[in-house]
């Protein structure tokens, strides 16, 4: 099976049906999921955010953070050094940059709506 590590702007697109989410469930699709182990707090986060500004639609909110609660996504512990190198070569964060290393280090397409991200994971590829 195809592994890709997806990032939580892809992730928070797919799972609250954003703009996005047709294109992120096609380069998903079959596909077998892998994130850093900080996914969990930043899907949660963004839940919280969406709850803050959009009070009215609660429930609907709530049930679509359960299905990325019952979702199979792999996770996987993060080298700090090799991170923190692959941020200070592409100007990311470290936050972003965790998501570089796994699919660097997996050999997976990183699947990002996050255009900085993208260009960082293409420049790498072409390496």
């Amino acid at each position: 099976m195809v592994v890709k590590v997806i990032d939580a702007s892809a992730l928070v697109a797919s799972i609250f049906l954003e703009q996005e989410a047709g294109l992120i469930d096609g380069r998903t699709a079959g596909a077998e999921l892998a994130a850093p182990a900080r996914l969990g707090f930043e899907m949660a986060n963004a839940c919280r955010t969406k709850l803050q500004r959009n009070p009215g639609v609660r429930d609907v909110l709530l049930t679509q953070f359960r299905s990325y609660l019952a979702m199979s996504v792999n996770i996987h512990e993060i080298d700090l050094l090799a991170t923190l190198l692959l941020a200070e070569q592409f100007d990311l964060t470290a936050y972003d940059a965790s998501y570089l290393w796994l699919a660097c280090e997996l050999d997976a397409e990183l699947v990002t709506l996050d255009r900085r991200l993208a260009r960082a994971a293409a420049r790498l590829s072409q390496t």
